[in-house]
């Protein structure tokens, strides 16, 4: 790592020979696989765009140029770059971010970690320094082609196109893949200008001819190349780019990262809107990513760097629960399609296209529009289940609530990684879905505590073919099944304890949701131990709040709630509203993440610091009964 130990700042790699920028890039590489794989993290996307952000950070003067990358996933290499060279706890509590971070930089812009977005930053930022006079500086945002599926993407390049003299640069990183391979329209235009080859066979030749052309042939090769757009159209359909009124330069190597100087520098000399379009390969040089179809290592865990395989084999996730039980569905249901947002296998969806590939849609990294199409494939007759991360559901709240919840179509969301995730940050944490959908009429909403509840919730899902219903369930390895002692309304109780002398039940009633059931049994014991009586129910649909829940709560004496969601409109939010509704004025206590949000660190890690564990949990409890107890012995 000789020459990547001495670059502390962009600026030091002026000073390198493009045999050392070479060297460079492979010494990066070497540093990804060895650091990642000890930490887990994005590998394949930053393995593809070392060269690039060599090129980026030689070019531009980054923090004066604004270098903005869509997803921040794709940001190590920039994070080398910049003097940030201590991997070793990357995505662990107090180590840096798998993600841009402003915390951590003054080269990190924007914190994005959801897709789409950076051409809107983009534009905002070019517009700020029109209007504030700063014409010496340029805005430039990396995008991979994956993310130009996203309808924002799209919003955003009508606008920048619009001022044809305000400078911004547009970087596509163009590697075929989102986390699987990029489907779609717009990935068929980018194949279109990647596979015709008689373009660039043409520059090729004009270069060579060119050059040995004493004192203009240089100058005129440049001008060929960033020649007008009749000339491109007669040999590459280009022409979908410039008729935006966007300078189009590309397609590049990127992995030359000469060529990709050359393609930058003309683009930051322009003076209006450019898109330098460079071709990329995912997990390029490290044999284990460049071999693995599904996703080219866009993430791993912790793995042997020499074999590219885990270190440690997980038990059974969630993921895999829905994926083989959404298999068998569809061999049982004809009209049961599945509709996925780029990502056809961290959802889990990967077995159902196998056998089903009629039935599959993956619509891009565009979540509004698998909303809104799930409703016309329910209105046409089927039932459409789209499986997306919890947090990106937030994305489509109004098309859930005005196309599918108002037209009273039969479609089902699947969230999966809901609650808190953990060590992809705050945008990841999937805390939002059950505060944010209480609000929608007539939704119904169920959050499994086991792989069993999830199977049998999921079927119950789908046969409802009036109303939206959404499965939520966490990330990760799935524990063992928690058997129910008894029903009430349709509510499973998980724990009666003996009920208390002249109390009717037990002196608390802790309602569990979904994968807090043994924490909440856990809580259970310790209160036992302390004297202190509870009964345990999952309410398994938690939206609308099962009717049989008030008179449950009307025969304890203090009510529970925890759940793996912001407190503020949540579930604990919605049964104390049902609570005062029915008249009944048992004193309620709702456990949940607070509204703040929260750095990377393991899922564990967070939980202890929120207080959702279970000797947590047990101890206010119990100082809460104490306070009860001294307030009765007082009264008259």
């Amino acid at each position: 790592m000789a020459l990547l130990t001495r670059i502390r700042g962009p600026r030091d790699l002026d000073r390198l020979t493009p045999g050392q920028l070479t060297a460079l890039a492979e010494e990066i590489r070497g540093f990804l696989v060895d650091a990642v794989s000890k930490t887990g993290g994005h590998l394949g996307p930053n393995l593809g765009v070392v060269e690039l952000t060599i090129a980026l950070h030689r070019v531009f003067d980054s923090p004066k140029d604004r270098i903005l990358f869509d997803t921040g996933h794709q940001s190590y290499v920039h994070k080398l770059l910049t003097g940030r060279q201590d991997f070793s706890r990357l995505r662990v509590k107090g180590g840096l971010s798998g993600y841009p971070s402003r915390a951590e930089s003054e080269h990190d812009v924007i914190e994005n970690s959801h897709a789409s977005t950076v051409l809107g930053y983009a534009d905002g930022l070019a517009k700020a320094n029109e209007i504030q006079g700063l014409d010496d500086r340029h805005v430039v945002a990396v995008i991979g082609d994956g993310a130009l599926t996203g309808g924002m993407a799209w919003e955003a390049l009508n606008n920048i196109a619009e001022a044809q003299d305000r400078p911004l640069i547009i970087v596509v990183n163009d590697n075929e893949r989102s986390y699987s391979p990029t489907i779609g329209g717009l990935a068929n235009h980018l194949a279109t200008l990647r596979t015709t080859q008689g373009y660039e066979r043409f520059l090729s030749w004009g270069k060579d001819a060119l050059q040995r052309t004493p004192v203009v042939g240089q100058s005129l090769f440049e001008t060929l190349h960033g020649a007008k757009k009749g000339l491109k159209d007669f040999i590459a359909p280009q022409g979908m780019f410039e008729d935006l009124g966007l300078k189009y330069v590309g397609p590049i190597d990127g992995h030359d990262e000469q060529a990709l100087e050359s393609a930058l520098k003309r683009a930051k000399g322009f003076g209006g809107p450019v898109i330098v379009h460079c071709l990329t390969q995912k997990g390029r040089g490290y044999s284990a990513a460049e071999q693995n179809e599904e996703d080219r290592f866009h993430a791993v865990g912790v793995i042997h760097p020499d074999t590219g395989l885990p270190v440690k084999t997980a038990g059974q996730d969630w993921t895999s629960v829905f994926g083989e039980e959404m298999v068998a569905l569809g061999r049982e249901r004809e009209d049961l399609v599945a509709i996925t947002a780029a990502m056809l296998h961290p959802v889990g969806l990967a077995p159902f296209a196998r056998e089903f590939p009629e039935r599959i849609f993956d619509v891009g990294i565009a979540e509004q529009h698998a909303a809104v199409s799930a409703a016309g494939l329910a209105t046409g007759g089927l039932h459409p289940v789209v499986a997306v991360y919890a947090t990106f559901l937030n994305r489509a709240f109004d098309q859930v609530l005005m196309d599918v919840a108002l037209h009273r179509c039969g479609v089902t969301f699947v969230l999966d990684r809901a609650g808190v995730t953990g060590t992809d940050g705050a945008s990841h944490n999937g805390m939002w879905d059950m505060s944010i959908l209480q609000v929608v009429p007539g939704l119904r909403l169920a959050a499994p505590r086991d792989a069993d509840q999830l199977r049998a919730q999921l079927r119950e899902a789908v046969e409802v073919e009036d109303a939206p219903t959404v499965v939520r369930y966490s990330k990760g390895a799935v524990g063992a099944p928690i058997e129910a002692v008894g029903r009430i309304g349709g509510m499973d109780v998980l724990r009666e304890g003996p009920e208390p002398a002249g109390r009717v039940r037990a002196d608390v009633l802790l309602v569990s949701v979904g994968a807090m059931a043994p924490t909440c049994l856990e809580a259970a014991e310790l209160l036992a131990a302390q004297g202190v009586s509870s009964t345990v129910v999952d309410p398994r649909w938690v939206k609308p709040v099962d009717p049989a829940l008030p008179a449950l709560a009307a025969e304890h004496r203090l009510v529970v709630t925890v759940e793996d969601n912001g407190r503020v409109g949540g579930v604990g939010a919605a049964v104390a509203q049902t609570l005062r509704d029915a008249g009944v004025d048992v004193p309620l206590r709702d456990f949940g993440v607070p509204q703040e949000f929260l750095d990377h660190a393991s899922r564990a890690e967070i939980m202890e610091q929120i207080g959702l564990t279970g000797p947590a949990i047990a101890e206010r409890v119990a100082a809460l009964i104490a306070k009860q107890d001294r307030a009765e012995s007082l009264a008259p």
